[in-house]
């Protein structure tokens, strides 16, 4: 009777995990998600066989060498080849084997990496807020608050950057997160396999609104249908100016979804600037080539050089 009580109680449980994992990281439902899903299973299971033994094994002993068995102790015992032989072995050639899966799927998932398709790619700047999610289209001169569209099998390239407190864009089902950081950009490259809805998320804490920030990934079927919600975002009719944008960026809770038919030219780049300062304006030589590129038509501000501390004091004398 209590094994098949203990039996039903392992089977509920496995049956609740399970069900935990619709809608996340492994229930993928694009090619960098299914990919990382294939990592995550392949990590656990050469770890398993490491832990798994091990448990057995400690399990087994107690058992064998219990008070009362009569089984022979030799507490003078010391050394067996075999042993060294077989505990050094299986971890080394697991941790080699894992070297090479983790070097091979670091340079395969690199979020800086733009995925190869024969469709054109849809670029999306992403800006967190507190707390919510501004998505501007810059080809499309539209943007949306809480909800981003695109059509499936399309590539996705993000450039993602945040007007205050650091956050992490997350799309679990389809992989991948990253941190946005104000005055940076950081990229991210995505694909949906197939149409659908899906949950995105900030995966960073960032204050008491954290639980609201999250927004809908929306795949359509086809560019016709996305074209659609592009026409129907552009008939809103609200332009994304930089006032609008003031008004925007004011700390909210669970905000609702919000479309803009126009976008200020270089808006995305100008929240950026707002945080680099002087340092914007550098094109040193280390700058890499993936990093934040300023617009057409966008003229920065004219800055006087600042004197440093021991220039002053040298003018002073």
């Amino acid at each position: 009777m209590l094994t098949r009580n203990l039996s039903k109680v392992a089977l509920a449980a496995l049956v609740a995990l399970l069900a935990g994992c619709q809608g996340g990281v492994l229930d993928p439902k694009g090619q960098i998600g299914v990919m990382e899903k294939e990592l995550i299973i392949t990590a656990t299971v050469l770890m398993l066989l490491v832990v798994v033994p091990v448990i057995i094994m400690t399990l087994y002993f107690a058992w064998k060498y219990r008070e009362g068995r009569g089984e022979a102790y030799e507490p003078k015992w010391s050394h067996s080849t075999k042993i060294e032989t077989v505990v050094w072995a299986i971890p080394i050639i697991i941790i080699v084997i894992l070297g090479v899966i983790t070097y091979k799927s670091t340079h395969a998932l690199n979020p800086y990496k733009p995925i190869e398709s024969e469709e054109e790619p849809i670029t999306v700047e992403v800006v967190s807020l507190n707390w919510k999610w501004l998505f501007i289209y810059p080809d499309l001169g539209i943007a949306t608050v809480n909800e981003l569209a695109f059509p499936a099998n399309v590539p996705l390239n993000f450039k993602i950057t945040s007007a205050g407190t650091m956050n992490s864009f997350f799309i679990p089902q389809l992989g991948s997160q990253i941190y946005s950081m104000a005055g940076m950009e950081t990229k991210l490259h995505l694909i949906a396999d197939e149409p659908g809805t899906f949950k995105g998320i900030s995966a960073n804490y960032s204050g008491h609104g954290f639980t609201g920030m999250k927004f809908e990934a929306i795949a359509t079927p086809t560019r016709e249908d996305f074209q659609e919600w592009v026409e129907m975002v552009k008939a809103s009719g609200e332009a994304l100016t930089t006032e609008r944008y003031e008004e925007l960026v004011e700390p909210t809770e669970y905000h609702p979804v919000e479309y803009f038919g126009t976008v200020k030219d270089g808006l995305y780049f100008d929240i950026i600037w707002e945080y680099m300062g002087d340092m914007g304006r550098i094109d040193f030589y280390g700058k890499p080539e993936y990093g934040a590129q300023l617009p057409e038509g966008v003229i920065l501000p004219q800055r006087e050089p600042k004197s440093t501390s021991h220039e002053a004091e040298e003018a002073s004398h």
